[in-house]
């Protein structure tokens, strides 16, 4: 496992595996706005790579239960 230096290489690491299992689900970012209840916009936002992040918990709970994986998956650095 790699080391976190900053805050901003868990948003990043997150958002990386919201993508990834996004599209091995074969999801769109629209279908997982409606899925988890955020908006299209705020999904792109997640995962775009110069967007700054702040989400919650709570958020990444709605996120994993609309990729129907658990929350742990979106924390792992080790295939990205």
């Amino acid at each position: 496992m790699h080391n976190i230096k900053n805050n901003s290489d868990i948003y990043l690491i997150i958002s990386n595996n919201i993508k990834k299992y996004r599209l091995a689900s074969n999801m769109t970012q629209k279908e997982l706005a409606v899925k988890s209840g955020y908006s299209y916009a705020y999904i792109r936002r997640m995962e775009g790579p110069k967007c700054t992040k702040n989400f919650s918990i709570q958020t990444l709970q709605n996120i994993s239960n609309a990729l129907n994986i658990d929350i742990k998956y979106l924390f792992d650095n080790n295939n990205i």
